[in-house]
């Protein structure tokens, strides 16, 4: 149970998020509205994608420092499970903006750009599926991995802020915190995110979980 006690504050944290972030007043603003409380789902998906990434790339560079059948399942397990986020981030957001802008897709430079991001992303899973060699296929997957993530902060965090971008906080548009999130909004915000990252962080283990179970039958087959 004490072990187990961040996989308990998850789902504890997700039920207040789900209950909370619909039942709770939300500040009344034009346009936007009810639909102001996608953020509590759109944001925190983007800061879990963010984390489980870069927990990759650090696990890509033990690897590359200490070559391990372990580094390099956690590293390809937390990518696969920031690119579930990430996708989700953008679906959420196609459904927010489709409510907000008109149009799910408006073409606006943090969509693209995220777009692109998770594309980069994708070449990582061809990469290591266009290779044979196991060795040689997590030395290349790990780093290009770092590659992706170098490339992943400017796409996301850099460049639509230099750009005439629709999204909060970019093109010269305030951010939420300056302008309505407000303290009734920050009490779900914030647990919003860390239950997102707990729970991507679980679905990660899960998958390395697996995935050694999986290495451990194909050593006893090879021995059989």
């Amino acid at each position: 149970m004490i072990k187990n006690w961040w996989k308990i504050a998850s789902v504890l944290l997700l039920i207040y998020t789900l209950i909370a972030g619909f039942l709770m007043t939300v500040p009344r603003l034009v346009i936007v509205n009810e639909t102001i409380r996608a953020l509590y789902f759109h944001v925190p998906m983007w800061f879990g994608m963010v984390v489980m990434f870069l927990v990759s790339t650090i696990y890509a560079i033990k690897y590359l420092r200490t070559p391990s059948i372990k580094n390099d399942i956690l590293s390809v397990e937390f990518a696969n499970t920031g690119l579930v986020f990430g996708l989700l981030g953008i679906f959420t957001g196609m459904i927010w903006a489709n409510y907000t802008w008109g149009s799910p897709w408006h073409g606006d430079p943090k969509q693209n750009a995220a777009a692109i991001a998770l594309l980069v992303y994708l070449a990582y899973f061809v990469l290591r599926g266009s290779v044979d060699n196991q060795e040689q296929k997590s030395r290349l997957s790990a780093v290009y991995n770092i590659f992706a993530f170098a490339a992943m902060i400017p796409l996301i965090f850099i460049i639509p802020r230099m750009t005439s971008s629709m999204h909060p906080g970019n093109g010269g548009n305030p951010g939420f915190n300056t302008y309505d999130l407000d303290s009734r909004m920050r009490m779900v915000f914030y647990p919003a995110v860390a239950g997102w990252i707990l729970l991507g962080v679980w679905i990660a283990t899960l998958r390395v979980r697996m995935r050694n179970a999986e290495e451990q039958i194909l050593e006893i087959e090879d021995y059989a």
